[in-house]
């Protein structure tokens, strides 16, 4: 479904991606993990138009898309759950949702029944829910583009481990239903929870692309990459 070929990514003179290559099949969830400065979220803007690479190739079904502009990667059927949420403060949990509605597919009700504190909140301001209720915010409006490839950026950043677990049980269930992932983690127990495959980022280089299984009995990479002991 998604084929990143050797892209190399700069910011003005900084060199940030060197030769990066990573694949997504489709309905495969795929983790990318790494330490902070690691390229991850660069990685992840040169899928979706951001910060497109200068050299290589971003492929999706298909299609090269790494000269497309970022709302024709959009419609083409690709969703990004940004960073830090991004969600409208103003505008309410329902406008949230329905600002990138199509159809078919995901519907507002399939949504409010994977996340019924949603529904409970469906009139509220983006801006007053909690950071978990937020993040499902921006889970759910992702859904809703009906995109068939998810984009997640650390979804589990700044939670509380209670709702941490409750986003690793929400990924598990969009995994199940065959949708495609990519998701960029530093919460190394969750990325392997939810993973098929994993790859492992440093200093703007793949180092490891594996198995969770594999990736668990490999104590070097772990311990030198991953702070994991």
């Amino acid at each position: 479904m998604l084929d990143v070929e050797a892209i190399h990514t700069y910011y003005g003179d900084s060199h940030v991606l060197h030769g990066v290559s990573l694949r997504v099949a489709p309905g495969e969830a795929v983790a990318l993990l790494g330490r902070n400065g690691a390229g991850k979220t660069t990685a992840i803007r040169s899928i979706v138009g951001f910060t497109p690479p200068r050299a290589g190739r971003v492929v999706f079904e298909g299609r090269a898309i790494e000269r497309w502009p970022s709302y024709r990667i959009a419609r083409s059927g690709l969703a990004l759950v940004p960073q830090g949420r991004r969600i409208f403060a103003p505008l309410s949990v329902r406008e949230n949702l329905l600002l990138g509605a199509r159809a078919p597919g995901w519907t507002l009700e399939r949504v409010f029944a994977l996340f019924p504190r949603l529904r409970e909140r469906e009139q509220q301001s983006g801006g007053t829910l909690s950071g978990g209720e937020q993040q499902m915010l921006a889970i759910g409006r992702a859904l809703l583009t009906n995109s068939r490839l998810i984009l997640l950026d650390e979804p589990s950043e700044g939670l509380a481990p209670l709702i941490v677990r409750e986003i690793g049980r929400i990924l598990l269930a969009l995994k199940a239903e065959r949708l495609s992932l990519l998701l960029v983690e530093q919460n190394y127990h969750l990325a392997l929870r939810v993973a098929d495959r994993v790859y492992v980022m440093n200093k703007g280089q793949i180092v490891y692309e594996g198995t969770p299984a594999g990736l668990e009995v490999d104590e070097e990479v772990k311990r030198r990459y991953l702070g994991v002991a």
